[in-house]
């Protein structure tokens, strides 16, 4: 936690038209920046979670969300942003009227991931406990690299 705190810290701190001659185009990779400065949601540690990359262009995001279904999870990709979000389903403490204690909780949660430009959102699948969120880096012909003639 003290490394993000630090990092915050100095994003808060940094002027970014310091950099403004030099780059050309970031400004949405720099504005992610700042709002990952400024997002307190951000240092959550519900639900844990890991990031693998599986081949060069593949990635899936792993979140351990026991008692969950698919009906209970909101997954939504806006702006470069992968939301994953708990909804509340419950009717009451005891729809059933068999529940003698309550032990398991069902913990509301927001969890966002800042994605690259050219990643996108393959399928999402839960089993076993296990949120899995596939991603795949798509690189545009225009981006690919390309040998310019010179006349």
């Amino acid at each position: 936690m003290n490394t993000i705190r630090t990092f915050r810290n100095a994003l808060e701190s940094f002027d970014s038209e310091l950099l403004s001659p030099f780059t050309v185009g970031f400004d949405r990779t720099f504005d992610r920046l700042w709002d990952y400065a400024n997002h307190n949601n951000s240092t959550t540690n519900y639900p844990p979670y890991n990031v693998k990359k599986n081949e060069d262009t593949k990635f899936v995001i792993e979140m351990a969300l026991a008692g969950f279904s698919s009906s209970d999870l909101d997954i939504e990709v806006s702006d470069g942003i992968l939301t994953v979000s708990s909804i509340d389903n419950s009717t009451g403490d005891d729809a059933d009227g068999n529940t003698l204690y309550h032990g398991i909780a069902k913990r509301q949660f927001t969890k966002r991931f800042s994605l690259a430009d050219d990643i996108i959102v393959k399928e999402a699948s839960i089993k076993d406990g296990m949120l899995s969120i596939n991603l795949e880096r798509v690189i545009p012909d225009e981006r690919k690299p390309r040998k310019i003639s010179i006349n």
